[in-house]
C-alpha cells in the first residue's frame, strides 16, 4: 500500500511527535478549563481523521494554544461543557463549507502584525492563567478573559494560595521544570541530537512524576500534592469502557444565538491558524510539495465535527508538532496518523501513570509556550519594521487583554486598515513639475497611479481644488490599472465648475 512505502522514516518520527503531543493535549486542555481527556480525543482525531483526509504531508493536528482563550470563555458563555461541544461541531460545518467555497485563501487577509498580535496576546493570557496551578492552587474559577478579570481573578488566587493554599511541593515542581525547558530549549538541544529525539517536555513530565512521588514519603509531607493537583483521565482498561467516559453534546443549545457567534468565531481562528501553518509547513517541507488548502479546510472541518461528537476540544494544524514532524525525517502523512494512533494506545494502556502527573508540571510546559508566543524579540522584530506595523500588533494585544480575542482582532484589523487607507490617501497621484506653454499659461500635469479606489477621492478633491486660475491641467490615467467610477465622477464634476476659474482641462485614459 503506498501509504506505507516510507513506514521506515515515518514511524520514528511519529514516536517523537506522540512524545510532544501528549502533555501538550493535556495541557492545552487544562488551559481551556475543558476536561483533560477532551485535549487526548482532540490529539487523537487530529493525527487518525484529519490526518488521513488532509494534504497535508506533513502537517500535525491537534488541539492547539491558539484557541485556548476561546474555548475556556466559551465553555462559561453558553453554561458548560456540552453546550460547547456543540459550538465545536458547528465550527467544524462551518470550515467545511468554507473548503467547499474555496476560501482557502481568507488567511491572506489578516495583517501579519494582527496575527502576530493575536498569537502574542493569547500567549500573555496562557502564561497569566498558569500562575495558580504553578503555585498549587486549583480550584475552578469564573471570569472573563480580559485583562480586568484576568489580574483580578488569577492574582486573587495567587495572592490566595501564598497565605492560605500555599503548596511548597507544586512550587518546587513548576520551578524545576521551567528550568529543564529552559536549559533543554537554550543548551541540550543544541549540543546532540538525543536531546532533540528526547523532547523536554517528556522530561518535565517524568521529572514531575518522580517528584510527586517522592513527596509522598512520610518524611517530605510537607511537600505532599493533593489529588486536585494531579491530572485525572479516565481509567480505561477496555474499548467499551471509552465509550462510558465520552461526553455526548447538548443539542438543545441551538437555540442560543450565542452558540452560532462562538461557532463562527471558532472556525474563523481555527481556519486562519491552520493556514498559516500549512504557509509555514510547506516552506519546512524538504520536497516542497504545496497543500491544497480547501481540501484542507475540509479535513479540519470534518475532524472537529468529530472530536465534538465525541467530547474534544476543537482541533487546527499545530507548527510545534508539525514541525517536529519534519526535523525528525517524516516523509507523508502516515507518522501523523501514526502519532494519534499512539495517543490511543497510550489512554488505553498507561492511563494510571498518565494521572500521576502534576498539573504544575504541565502549567510550566503551558507557560514556555505562552512565552514562545509573546517573547521580547518578537515585540523588537515588529517595532523595527516601523510604526505601520507595530502600532496594530500593540493595539491588537492590549485590544485582546482588556475585551477579548474576537474584539482586540477587529481593533488590529481596523487600525491596520487606517494606515492602508491613509497610505492609500497618500499614494493616489503624483504630480509632475509645473510648465509653462507656448502661450504662457502655467501647465499642471497630475499622473494617477495604477490602482486609483475610492479611499484616493479626498486627496484628488484636494489636489484639484489647489490649481490657480488660469491655468492648464493635464490629467493622466493612461498608465492606470483601475480607476473607481467615483474617482472618474470627481474628475468630471471638476470640468464643470473648472470654467468659472477659467481652467483649460485635458484627460488621458480616462
Amino acid at each position: 500500500m503506498q501509504l506505507f512505502n516510507n513506514i521506515k522514516q515515518d514511524l520514528p518520527a511519529s514516536i517523537i511527535v506522540f512524545f510532544v503531543a501528549l502533555p501538550l493535549c493535556l495541557g492545552i486542555a487544562l488551559a481551556s478549563g475543558a476536561p483533560l481527556f477532551s485535549g487526548v480525543i482532540a490529539g487523537i482525531v487530529g493525527g487518525v481523521v484529519v490526518g488521513a483526509f488532509s494534504g497535508s504531508p506533513l502537517g500535525v493536528s491537534g488541539p492547539a494554544a491558539g484557541l485556548a482563550v476561546v474555548v475556556f470563555t466559551a465553555i462559561q458563555s453558553l453554561g458548560g461543557w456540552e453546550p460547547f461541544l456543540v459550538a465545536v461541531i458547528l465550527a467544524g460545518v462551518f470550515q467545511i463549507l468554507l473548503g467547499f467555497l474555496r476560501a482557502g485563501f481568507i488567511a491572506y487577509f489578516f495583517p501579519s502584525s494582527v496575527i502576530k498580535g493575536m498569537l502574542a496576546g493569547i500567549g500573555l493570557i496562557i502564561i497569566i492563567k498558569q500562575f495558580p496551578h504553578a503555585v498549587g492552587y486549583d480550584l475552578t474559577f469564573e471570569g472573563d478573559e480580559t485583562l480586568p478579570s484576568i489580574f483580578t481573578d488569577n492574582i486573587q488566587q495567587i495572592l490566595l494560595s501564598v497565605w492560605d493554599k500555599l503548596t511548597p511541593g507544586a512550587i518546587f515542581i513548576a520551578l524545576v521544570s521551567l528550568a529543564i525547558l529552559l536549559l533543554w530549549d537554550l543548551v541540550l538541544s543544541k549540543k546532540s541530537k538525543f536531546f532533540q529525539i528526547l523532547q523536554g517536555p517528556i522530561v518535565v513530565v517524568g521529572v514531575g512524576i518522580i517528584l510527586a512521588e517522592l513527596f509522598t514519603l512520610p518524611s517530605m509531607t510537607f511537600f505532599a500534592l493533593e489529588d486536585a493537583q494531579l491530572v485525572r483521565l479516565p481509567d480505561l482498561r477496555e474499548i467499551n469502557d471509552i465509550f462510558l467516559h465520552l461526553t455526548m453534546p447538548d443539542f438543545s443549545s441551538l437555540t442560543n444565538p450565542e452558540l452560532y457567534k462562538i461557532a463562527f468565531v471558532m472556525a474563523l481562528i481555527a481556519s486562519v491558524e491552520t493556514l498559516l501553518c500549512v504557509e509555514a509547513t510547506d516552506k519546512l517541507d524538504p520536497y516542497k510539495r504545496v497543500t491544497p488548502t480547501n481540501r484542507e479546510l475540509k479535513a479540519q472541518g470534518l475532524g472537529n465535527v468529530i472530536s465534538g461528537f465525541l467530547g474534544g476540544l476543537p482541533i487546527t494544524q499545530v507548527i510545534v508538532r508539525s514541525s517536529a514532524n519534519i526535523t525528525f525525517g517524516a516523509r507523508s502523512k502516515l507518522s501523523a496518523i501514526l502519532h494519534g494512533v499512539f495517543l490511543f494506545i497510550s489512554v488505553m494502556t498507561i492511563s494510571q501513570y498518565l494521572n500521576m502527573i502534576p498539573l504544575a508540571s504541565l502549567a510550566a510546559i503551558l507557560m514556555m509556550v505562552g512565552y514562545k508566543l509573546t517573547k521580547w524579540d518578537l515585540y523588537k522584530q515588529v517595532f523595527h519594521q516601523g510604526y505601520r506595523q507595530f502600532l496594530p500588533f500593540l493595539v491588537t494585544v492590549v485590544a485582546i487583554l482588556l475585551t477579548n480575542l474576537l474584539s482586540g482582532i477587529i481593533t488590529g484589523v481596523i487600525v491596520s486598515l487606517a494606515f492602508t487607507l491613509y497610505q492609500s490617501y497618500l499614494n493616489s497621484h503624483y504630480m509632475k513639475e509645473s510648465l509653462l506653454d507656448e502661450k504662457g499659461k502655467e501647465v499642471h500635469f497630475i499622473q494617477l497611479a495604477d490602482q486609483v479606489s475610492f479611499f484616493s477621492k479626498a486627496s484628488i478633491i484636494q489636489q484639484l481644488e489647489k490649481l490657480p486660475n488660469n491655468c492648464k491641467v493635464i490629467i493622466d490615467a493612461s498608465q492606470s490599472h483601475y480607476v473607481d467610477p467615483d474617482i472618474t465622477e470627481v474628475i468630471e464634476n471638476f470640468q464643470l465648475h473648472a470654467s468659472f476659474k477659467n481652467i483649460e482641462i485635458e484627460t488621458k485614459g480616462i
